[in-house]
């Protein structure tokens, strides 16, 4: 096991997993999102629902600065995917005067699809590729990368 340099810099080894790890991610979160992905939304489309249906529903400026985005380019994604009947905005609770960003049923259905293909493409390909000794090596992998984001 190596050690932190004298300098408390990381050390090469750590350096080089955490750009695997992060280069393995990145492939392995695109290859997700295809896997759910129909023609007729955008990525960004699609990242906004998605954001709805975890978290619920938000502004349109609070959807923006989550996406990374400005709020004009996601007053343009909520607007199509209020046209395609997914999202409809309705009156805050809290503020009369600002407007939330809600699933509506079909937009509900949608997304829940999409978790479930996402669901359902990672076992498959679990299943297909590793077997039972390389998926307990992932479980154990994945309380290792626990701890990295965990407190």
């Amino acid at each position: 096991m190596d050690t932190a340099t004298p300098t408390g810099a990381p050390t090469e080894s750590a350096v080089r997993a955490g750009l695997e790890l992060r280069s393995l991610f990145s492939r392995l979160r695109r290859r997700m999102r295809e896997v759910a992905r129909d023609s007729d939304l955008t990525p960004s489309q699609t990242a906004a629902l998605t954001r709805l249906h975890k978290e619920g529903p938000a502004g349109a400026s609070a959807l923006a600065a989550a996406e990374g985005v400005r709020p004009q380019s996601m007053a343009t994604v909520v607007a199509a995917l209020e046209q395609k009947g997914l999202v409809r905005r309705e009156q805050s609770p809290d503020d009369g005067r600002s407007r939330l960003v809600t699933l509506t049923d079909a937009g509900r259905a949608r997304a829940e699809g999409d978790v479930e293909a996402r669901r359902e493409w990672l076992a498959h390909a679990m299943q297909e590729r590793l077997d039972e000794t390389e998926r307990a090596t992932v479980r154990e992998a994945i309380a290792l990368l626990e701890r990295l984001v965990t407190p």
